[in-house]
């Protein structure tokens, strides 16, 4: 093991041990509340950039499948783990967690208290970190911290993450055929796509609305992603091009870019939300969704113009959670429908979509 720190930008400090992946993990320092799901997480695209914090206090006790990632490759910046399995038993299990995280180079602290580390970020909200790992890295964690402080840009995280495997491919099936935009897709969103028997063609995150157009979608689902959504001002023109042809319908990222389109505003959240338990009052078909979240922007409800209406809520802050468009098949949601990890409360949404569509 190699000597670990994991420095905060309000001058916290957190001495542990690091694995054999050396050198510096810039990004938020975020947590994930799952007790189960971290292979899901670790690949998650929505997590580009940022350096994952396990709340449950033993991580990798069912090694790494493969069977589950989101992503083909790790996405998370860096990990933080209080106690890591070093010997799991599942008879799906392909790598133990620590020799995975150093086979894809994330840089990982193990050993500290992540309890007193989650009630800081709780405490304090999203907040910019170093996570270092050997001698020469902790020698200069602080100045590289300095560095990122003050240039962050959520710029080129979506373009990081974009699946080139996946985008450009159509996965033939005999249902409805559905653009999906990869701004940071996860694999789940395609499978339960599949399973519903749509033909979904993947494209990328910068694509025009003729390449779009080309394939003649029944409808369009924009992917979530890692972070801001002005960011993305170019998609945010195309889809307000497209509002009124093709039916649309975005998810997290997705959903606050829609909404842009349409004419609302999104701003950073204090407290970003995260894991698999965050309550969902459907304003629409009343009832609560317990569902997952990844991120740390939300559409602003009281930006909604007239056109739209606020179809959920979440009942921790009162943030918007979807919206609809009243006259044109318009509509996103800010959670994971697709889960992975996570409750599977919200999975009918995308069967509901694909039922609405012409």
């Amino acid at each position: 093991m190699n000597p670990a720190l994991l420095l905060l930008a309000d001058g916290t400090r957190f001495e542990g041990s690091g694995g054999a992946a050396l050198g510096t993990a810039l990004g938020e320092a975020v947590f994930f509340t799952g007790m189960t799901g971290y292979e899901e997480a670790l690949t998650d695209p929505s997590y580009a950039g940022q350096i994952l914090t396990f709340t449950y206090p033993m991580i990798g006790n069912y090694g790494i499948s493969h069977d589950v990632a989101q992503h083909p490759r790790a996405c998370v910046a860096g990990a933080v783990i209080k106690q890591l399995a070093a010997r799991p038993s599942h008879h799906a299990s392909k790598i133990a967690l620590g020799a995975w995280l150093d086979e894809q180079a994330v840089p990982t602290i193990i050993g500290i208290d992540t309890r007193a580390l989650t009630v800081a970020l709780r405490e304090h909200g999203t907040i910019g970190a170093a996570l270092a790992v050997g001698d020469a890295a902790i020698a200069v964690a602080e100045a590289d911290l300095t560095r990122y402080v003050r240039s962050a840009t959520t710029a080129g995280l979506v373009a990081s993450v974009a699946d080139a495997y996946l985008d450009g491919k159509t996965l033939e099936h005999g249902g409805k055929r559905i653009v999906l935009i990869d701004c940071g897709v996860k694999r789940a969103i395609v499978r339960d796509l599949e399973a519903l028997d749509a033909s979904v063609t993947v494209l990328p995150y910068d694509t025009s609305r003729e390449e779009i157009n080309a394939h003649a979608p029944h409808g369009v689902v924009i992917s979530p992603g890692p972070g801001d959504p002005r960011d993305l001002a170019g998609m945010v023109d195309t889809l307000r091009s497209l509002v009124g042809e093709v039916p649309l319908f975005g998810v997290c990222l997705g959903h606050q870019m829609l909404a842009l389109a349409c004419g609302a505003q999104t701003y950073k959240l204090k407290y970003g939300h995260r894991g698999g338990n965050q309550p969902v009052k459907d304003l629409v078909n009343p009832g609560v969704l317990i569902t997952a979240h990844n991120h740390g922007y939300a559409v602003d409800g009281a930006s909604l113009p007239a056109e739209l209406e606020a179809t959920m809520i979440n009942l921790n802050d009162g943030t918007n959670e979807g919206f609809r468009h009243r006259t044109l098949p318009v509509s996103g949601v800010q959670f994971h429908p697709e889960a992975s990890p996570g409750p599977f409360d919200a999975r009918y949404l995308f069967a509901q979509w694909l039922e609405s569509l012409p």
